[in-house]
């Protein structure tokens, strides 16, 4: 049997954690730069705020109902994430995180056990534990843990917990209360093509020849068609994939027009992309640099700053990759159009690719791979920053301006994260 355990309404919740003050308050959270509504809680669900408004038009709501607005704190949502994989990894030695919010468990081997009752005390220790809400499915397939989960957070009765035991019959009348939209890898064009044959729940869609769907929605729809009937297609994940692209960009808070802080920008972005590489024990061939104006101003200039440059050698070190970025960046930046008016960049960002792993880096005879030096130095770099702060040892060409940076003026304290923004009691 495999359980998904989904935390509820995540980003809200880990904002209740460490302000009980908010518990019941209708709680939004804002995408990069404050821009719009990217989480709600329960109570702000139930006000009808939609998901993705932008935030000047919440206004009025946030006036009458008083919601509680915060900027993405991403910092304390990945630490509180890595404790509620912490603590699931208490219940089973295999587990495959599948979002920050989202987490497979395998319950094979635990025949002994009552699974309802197991997984009623996962929900309990779990909350207990981290101080956020979860709800967990059990199932004997992936993709009916995801519909036991979808029916655990439908249903009061369950308290966040509910198993489909692994017979026919069950399955039948779990199926039954899924709508076809509502199941793991059927997307749009799936849904609206099965609702046209008439399936409208999970239960019609297993109904239909094995031939018909083979035929109709090639593998992926037959690998849901069968997990749908409880025969497993989908494995447990417990290793990461390797990236072979890793992209760092962001919106600046403000439109710039600034050489120098383009270039700060570029830098950080570029330093980011070489600690990935590093922390997957990976070299990039490539590097990519790109710099937009916004897409949605047309009084302003339009201009795509792009350039991609193939590197000598595959490197994983911040001075080789942000020099590089930086020699594109000179290339392909303009101050001003043809018409002398300025160009304002909105977004910006450094793609590395050609990945491979370090031991695998072809030289050539022009150019050696980093010295023995040099990785050291990047490695104690990796250790102190590791060990006292992100970005403590930084380049010169980051700069300390924050006019580049992400707006977030309703960013909550880092309590998991900076000893000066730990809860103080009195």
């Amino acid at each position: 049997m495999i359980a998904l355990v989904d935390c509820n309404n995540f980003y809200a919740s880990c904002e209740r954690v460490f302000r009980p003050d908010l518990l019941g308050k209708p709680i939004v959270v804002l995408s990069n730069n404050d821009g719009c509504v990217i989480a709600r809680s329960a109570e702000a669900k139930e006000l009808e705020v939609p998901m993705g408004i932008p935030a000047y038009q919440l206004e009025p709501m946030i006036k009458q109902h008083g919601i509680e607005v915060f900027s993405s704190n991403y910092a304390l949502y990945g630490d509180m994430s890595r404790r509620v994989m912490a603590t699931l990894s208490m219940f089973t030695p295999e587990i495959e995180v599948y979002s920050i919010d989202e987490a497979f468990l395998n319950l094979n081997g635990l025949d002994f056990v009552d699974l309802p009752a197991y997984s009623a005390e996962i929900v309990e220790k779990t909350t207990r534990y981290t101080g956020i809400p979860i709800s967990i499915g059990v199932g004997a397939t992936k993709t009916l843990a995801k519909v036991a989960n979808r029916l655990a957070k439908k249903s009061r009765a369950s308290k966040g917990a509910l198993v489909i035991p692994d017979n026919a019959d069950a399955i039948a009348e779990a199926l039954q209360k899924v709508p076809i939209g509502d199941v793991w890898g059927i997307g749009r064009s799936h849904k609206k093509f099965l609702e046209n044959h008439g399936v409208v729940t999970a239960y019609d869609f297993t109904q239909k020849p094995r031939q018909w769907v083979s035929r109709n929605m090639k593998v992926v729809g037959l690998r849901t068609w069968e997990e749908l009937r409880g025969n497993p297609c989908i494995g447990m994940e417990q290793e990461l994939e390797e990236k072979q692209n890793i992209c760092t960009s962001r919106s600046f808070g403000e439109l710039l027009n600034d050489y120098a802080l383009l270039e700060e920008a570029i830098t950080f972005y570029a330093t980011a992309c070489a600690a990935k590489l590093r922390a997957q024990n990976s070299c990039a061939g490539a590097v990519y640099v790109f710099a937009y104006t916004h897409p949605n101003r047309q009084d302003l200039p339009q201009y795509k700053a792009r350039m991609w440059y193939a590197l000598p050698t595959a490197t994983n070190s911040t001075l080789e990759i942000v020099k590089y970025a930086l020699h594109c960046l000179r290339t392909v930046y303009k101050q001003k159009d043809h018409l002398g008016r300025p160009i304002y960049y909105k977004n910006a960002g450094v793609i590395v690719s050609g990945i491979v792993p370090m031991n695998e880096i072809q030289g050539n005879i022009f150019t050696a791979p980093t010295d023995e030096k040099h990785q050291l130095l990047m490695e104690a770099v990796d250790r102190i920053n590791n060990l006292v702060g992100r970005e403590k040892i930084t380049l010169a060409t980051q700069g300390s301006s924050t006019r580049w940076k992400l707006r977030c003026e309703k960013l909550s304290n880092r309590y998991t994260t900076r000893l000066d923004q730990v809860v103080e009691v009195d």
